[in-house]
């Protein structure tokens, strides 16, 4: 975690700020994000407001997945920076990691970059890039890109005389919107190298006999059967067949697909999307 890492490495926090304790599930008790346990086991004093930053004295704000803009009042007598996890301009936005994912890209990295008034439009102190594996999950991504870009930040922080200036970003820029359940809906006629990404990145769903049935895992393959059509445990696609590896019928607990498939009994032609 960056905030460990930056006590460890001997940086004065003097305030940490996220996001308020959540519910979790009807009538739970209130659960504490972790950078607030962190901040909490490291003694260092944490709230849910970002102006609660100003008066502390601090030199610069580090922002790591906030998920807010970061009002003009506050930048004008704090700057931060902002590791953010794409290759800038690409990707700007709330979900740069699953979107790489799905629009297929096969590189991504982390940029070290200043905190502006716009959506991630900042200059860029420093950038590596990674290798996206081709089954890798927007989990196990972000995984790698946290301990890269932590790496990465400590380095620019430890700088002699201090960060210097960012670069300008250069290119033509997308845009990372959030992931909503309607960008995870199998549409069976894309191809199956397509449709195997959905599941990399979250609960991809379809339905069947009128229920919702999440896709956890699945490969892309060859074959020729026609689109939403189950053929033993491959699923036709618009081009190409899916293989289901793991499913979780609505209200039940993740199964392999075989186990499902063999409860289930599909019948001849019967079809996904349904």
């Amino acid at each position: 975690m960056p905030l460990r890492a930056l006590v460890a490495g001997g940086h004065d926090v003097l305030h940490v700020v996220t996001r308020a304790d959540k519910r979790r599930g009807r009538g739970a008790e209130l659960s504490a994000s972790p950078v607030k346990v962190a901040a909490t086991e490291l003694g260092l004093p944490v709230s849910h407001r970002v102006d609660d930053v100003l008066g502390t004295g601090a030199e610069l704000g580090v922002v790591v997945a906030f998920g807010q803009l970061i009002k003009p009042h506050v930048l004008a007598e704090l700057p931060m920076v902002n590791l953010h996890f794409s290759l800038l301009p690409r990707w700007r936005g709330a979900a740069p990691v699953e979107r790489a994912i799905l629009a297929g890209d096969t590189e991504t990295g982390v940029c070290v970059m200043a905190v502006d008034e716009g959506l991630d439009t900042g200059g860029v102190y420093a950038v590596e890039s990674l290798a996206i594996g081709p089954e890798e999950t927007a989990v196990e991504l972000r995984d790698r890109l946290v301990g890269v870009g932590t790496t990465l930040l400590l380095d620019v922080l430890a700088r002699p005389g201090g960060i210097g200036d960012p670069a300008p970003q250069s290119g033509e820029p997308t845009y990372a919107a959030k992931v909503t359940p309607e960008d995870l809906r199998l549409d069976w006629s894309r191809p199956a190298v397509e449709l195997a990404r959905l599941p990399r990145v979250g609960k991809a769903w379809t339905t069947f006999r009128g229920r919702r049935l999440l896709v956890l895992e699945a490969r892309a393959g060859d074959g020729r059967a026609e689109p939403g059509i189950l053929d033993g445990v491959r699923v036709g696609a618009g081009e190409g067949e899916l293989e289901l590896v793991t499913v979780q019928p609505e209200g039940r607990s993740p199964l392999p697909a075989a186990a499902w498939r063999n409860g289930a009994r599909p019948a001849p032609h019967e079809r996904f999307g349904g």
